[in-house]
């Protein structure tokens, strides 16, 4: 399954900065069998755990997290840049391969002894999915596993999450 999800990832050079090669995600999205084979492998592989939410990092995670929330019947929590979210958040700063960004979720988003997954599109460096996880930890949640469509192992982005389990359906 993983190698046809892996032939509908286009490569962009020099995207969005020069020296990065980016992984479109477009052309599986745009394929209905190949984004319900995904969704699916998600489900599958949460089905049955005791979880209490799905976060989603925006804005390509939450592409993957509402239809996951969705299949789980549990709730969807997003994450967003600043200024999106129109209650109390707590937020992190953190950098990126290419730049620095901030996130922000809603401070009353998860229970104190919530458990979480932490769905974004790509696994690059890490410091994305650290801060969401950072931010899920501030508010007395635990994450349980951060899950992604896309790795790029040659960034390892693992060691940086090394506290957490990490789910990846390809690898590059």
């Amino acid at each position: 399954m993983t190698a046809h999800l892996a032939d509908l990832i286009r490569n962009i050079p020099d995207f969005p900065v020069p020296g990065i090669q980016f992984k479109d995600i477009t052309p599986l999205l745009q394929n209905g069998e190949a984004l319900k084979q995904a969704i699916d492998a998600l489900a599958s592989r949460y089905e049955g755990r005791a979880l209490d939410a799905v976060v989603g990092i925006e804005s390509r995670g939450f592409i993957f997290s509402a239809p996951l929330a969705y299949r789980l019947g549990i709730g969807l929590i997003p994450i967003r840049k600043p200024g999106k979210l129109p209650w109390e958040t707590f937020a992190v700063e953190y950098e990126l391969e290419y730049g620095s960004n901030k996130l922000e979720m809603h401070r009353d988003a998860l229970r104190p002894g919530a458990r979480v997954i932490v769905v974004d599109d790509v696994l690059a460096t890490g410091g994305t999915v650290a801060a969401a996880c950072q931010l899920v930890e501030m508010a007395g949640a635990a994450v349980e596993e951060a899950a992604f469509l896309i790795e790029l192992t040659f960034l390892h982005g693992r060691e940086r999450l090394a506290k957490y389990p990490v789910f990846s359906m390809i690898q590059y």
